[in-house]
């Protein structure tokens, strides 16, 4: 498949561009097939690229000498990170890291300068998508608190099939049960119970190496009781 084809699949900002713009995105991007397991880039390392995953997953995490890790969010195919350190000139405050066999864009620093100088609707993608991850994060940090793992599980599949995030993806995600718990920090096996759990509950069907979405608000507000009693009291 030609560069172009893959980006107007997994990258919606790509569709918003005049021929022109896409011609120099298509002329500056390079795309690389990563294993799983790869580090993609690393925490403490100049911000020289943005990130688009064009199949696969990644998953964005911390970790600290210890070896202790802490997943911040999983990535499928269509997203794009590390728009902000781009727009702060920082390094990285995290690894980017293949959960599985993956097909992964980098897009220049300057090439996305250049978009944000010449392109409103780059500059108005980016501002949806930047407002949605602000409350992506803050919702994460209220729910790992709080959340016991089935609901856990829960808010982590619906922040994978956030369509403002990574549109044109569907309602099916091919992903293990060993990579959902390492993006909700919970055991495989607790996964497995969630999942059921879940399924039982009309929200999702669990299928071979993959979950489809049944009831995507009901997933998205699976546990909010428990949040509303935490507020009261």
């Amino acid at each position: 498949m030609q560069i172009a084809d893959s980006l107007q699949l997994a990258a919606a900002w790509f569709r918003v561009l005049d021929a022109n713009q896409q011609t120099r995105v298509e002329r500056d991007i390079a795309v690389q097939q990563v294993q799983a397991g790869a580090i993609i880039e690393r925490k403490g390392d100049p911000a020289l690229v943005w990130i688009g995953v064009l199949a696969g997953l990644v998953r964005v995490s911390v970790g600290n000498s210890d070896g202790k890790v802490a997943s911040l969010t999983g990535v499928p195919a269509g997203g794009w990170i590390g728009e902000g350190s781009l727009l702060k000139r920082e390094v990285r405050k995290y690894d980017v890291v293949a959960l599985r066999d993956s097909v992964v864009a980098r897009l220049p620093a300057a090439t996305f300068d250049w978009l944000l100088d010449n392109s409103i609707p780059f500059n108005r993608y980016l501002l949806h998508q930047l407002n949605e991850r602000v409350a992506q994060f803050i919702g994460k940090a209220e729910y790992d608190r709080l959340l016991d793992p089935d609901a856990r599980v829960a808010r982590c599949l619906a922040e994978l099939f956030n369509p403002l995030l990574y549109p044109g993806m569907g309602m099916r995600l091919a992903i293990t049960q060993e990579e959902v718990g390492y993006l909700a920090r919970v055991s495989r096996q607790r996964v497995n119970q969630a999942l059921r759990k879940l399924e039982d509950a009309g929200l999702l069907t669990v299928e071979y190496g993959a979950v489809r979405v049944r009831d995507l608000d009901g997933l998205k507000r699976y546990g909010s009781d428990v949040l509303r009693d935490a507020e009261v009291m």
